[in-house]
């Protein structure tokens, strides 16, 4: 079940926020929201439910060991063996004998494991559950239900954000339920509706046709649309799951930290991951960077972290070499300019800069997307050939382009900009600014009808996410 389906938009959200409201007890309303979580994930993973369930079961009780004195750091060494061991075992077995038997002469089985959806998600969550109780002790959960909540709770369960436990440990136990709440969360999961459903999915069909298409007969334009057109896709696919989660976890009383701040308006790769899946990066850096030193033992050690987290943001986002190479690539580029060979801050060369941060995470997208590392090589070869490629390969992208994909294309650029957060700033406090709310709501209603008009007449609704 995703969020942009027509059964969760009008059977499952309506009768578990009912169901919700009618509850009186929070007490109440977790036992709710777990049921609903579970039914949630259960209907398209029944047997990975248990999985999830059963990993929940054994961080809760690893959580209480890591409270106390004597078994505190074999609970936490523990906890790493149990989370990773499990994302290592279901995504990352066949990849591993894969690379065996192509570089010893051996020939292991590769195994076809089924890999469930969100278990990059919740594996971070358990583990950043007993990390945090480590920390702090009297965080200590000793309700299994609030720790089931934490993990399975649905807006983030299966493509994130990456929510920390000690992020919301207090809404675990008390939360407000009111109308602005409710009317903020509703406008804010419409938003990211509509960057999935009227945004995303048009860059994708385009995309999709590019990077399906022979590599060798492609074309410098029609590889830079294919480039341009998934960099949007991905941005407003997972920007929009992040808005619709959001506002879903406001809605029932949570508030989740922002995971997007318009990152293709960066002017350096550091400022870009100062934007982008923020959560992620920011989990890395509070479980991983710091814990191996940061910047605290010398610069070549700081350099050796910094390529160690982004070779692991990269892994962890799928068993493929491109993932790898994606994430080591943004990490080269970050220590050019830790070493100020390349500037992260300018006046003079904003604009150049911006043009430079653009380029590399177009270009290394292509690499993301791609099957493999031949494909990617190919298809950025193209974008810089500047030739023309075979006319009927050309013809197929360019014919894609249709009124719709370009107002898309339009609207897309436009919201990868802080235009709407620059408007509400100059109308704030002026006779103007109750006319643009009431326009604002107005325009949400628009853009639900148009997405569920979208969603009944089209089969092509992918979450691209869900892969990792």
């Amino acid at each position: 079940m995703t969020f942009s389906s027509v059964i969760f938009l009008f059977i499952f959200l309506p009768v578990t926020f009912l169901l919700y409201c009618i509850s009186v007890k929070d007490s109440i309303r977790n036992i709710l929201l777990v049921i609903a979580s579970l039914i949630f994930y259960a209907f398209g993973e029944p047997v990975a439910v248990f999985i999830m369930i059963i990993s929940v079961i054994i961080n809760y009780f690893l959580g209480l060991a890591a409270a106390g004195e004597k078994c505190a750091k074999p609970a936490v060494f523990a906890a790493v063996l149990l989370n990773i061991g499990l994302l290592l075992a279901f995504k990352y077995t066949g990849f591993f004998a894969t690379v065996i038997n192509d570089v010893l002469p051996v020939n292991i089985s590769v195994p076809k494991i089924r890999l469930p959806i969100g278990i990059s998600f919740f594996t971070f969550q358990g583990l950043s559950y007993v990390i945090d109780v480590y920390r702090d002790k009297k965080s200590v959960q000793k309700s299994l239900m609030s720790v089931l909540l934490y993990i399975s709770f649905f807006p983030q369960l299966i493509a994130g954000p990456i929510v920390k436990y000690h992020d919301i440990e207090s809404q675990l136990h008390k939360r407000e339920l009111t109308a602005d709440r409710v009317s903020r969360g509703v406008c804010r999961f419409i938003t990211g509706l509509g960057k999935k459903v009227l945004i995303a999915n048009q860059m994708g069909l385009v995309a999709d046709t590019v990077f399906s298409l022979d590599a060798d007969k492609l074309g410098s334009g029609a590889a830079w649309v294919g480039a341009v057109c998934y960099s949007l896709q991905i941005f407003f696919d997972f920007s929009g799951y992040s808005d619709m989660a959001i506002g879903l976890g406001c809605m029932f009383g949570f508030d989740f930290k922002e995971n997007f701040n318009y990152p293709f308006s960066a002017g350096s790769m550091q400022d870009f991951w100062r934007r982008w899946h923020i959560s992620l990066s920011t989990w890395f850096k509070e479980y991983v960077y710091i814990p191996l030193g940061g910047n605290r033992k010398g610069k070549l050690r700081t350099d050796v972290n910094k390529i160690i987290v982004f070779f692991l943001t990269g892994f962890w986002h799928g068993a493929n070499f491109t993932f790898i190479v994606w994430g080591l690539a943004h990490g080269f580029f970050l220590l050019l300019e830790n070493h100020k060979i390349i500037p992260a801050k300018s006046k003079k060369l904003k604009p150049l800069l911006h043009i430079y941060t653009l380029l590399v995470v177009v270009v290394t997208f292509v690499i993301f997307r791609a099957d493999n590392m031949t494909q990617g090589a190919k298809v950025i070869a193209d974008m810089f050939s500047f030739h023309a490629g075979d006319a009927a390969t050309d013809a197929t992208v360019f014919a894609l382009l249709s009124p719709l994909v370009i107002v898309s294309f339009i609207f897309a650029v436009c919201l990868s900009i802080p235009v709407v957060p620059t408007l509400k700033s100059k109308l704030s406090g002026t006779k103007a600014m109750p006319m643009a709310e009431y326009a604002g709501y107005t325009g949400t209603l628009l853009i639900f009808m148009l997405c569920v008009l979208s969603l009944v007449s089209s089969t092509y609704n992918p979450f691209i996410y869900f892969r990792f």
